[in-house]
């Protein structure tokens, strides 16, 4: 399954949760700000992002992979931008992937909040 087809969904899911200025990496969106880290040069850049209540908020679709530790270093690096900003890092989950999500985020203590989505 493809990621890219869910964010279509996250960003609907933002706009009805009151998020404005919503930045995807889709097409047909502003591209979110790139983040990289210095000691391997690796870029994460996040699927979402809006501002709700003044805060800057990451989301990010959320499955199974096998790039297991990419995903949870972007994830630690958005939820620690994201409390920096007064906002919160969204995992996005489609059916399937929600127990999957919470598994991961609670054995490596990310704040996160989950969210299912369709």
């Amino acid at each position: 399954m493809e990621k890219d087809g869910f964010i279509e969904n996250v960003v609907k899911w933002a706009q009805s949760h009151g998020f404005k200025e919503i930045r995807a990496n889709i097409e047909g969106y502003e591209t979110p700000k790139s983040y990289e880290r210095t000691q391997d040069n690796q870029v994460f850049t996040p699927d979402v992002t809006g501002v709700n209540m003044f805060n800057k908020h990451y989301l990010e679709v959320s499955m199974k992979t096998d790039k297991l530790m990419k995903d949870i270093s972007k994830w630690k690096l958005l939820s620690e931008l994201a409390s920096m900003k007064g906002g919160k890092l969204y995992l996005m989950a489609p059916r399937g992937h929600v127990r999957y999500t919470r598994d991961i985020v609670s054995q490596h203590n990310i704040p996160a909040e989950v969210v299912k989505i369709s």
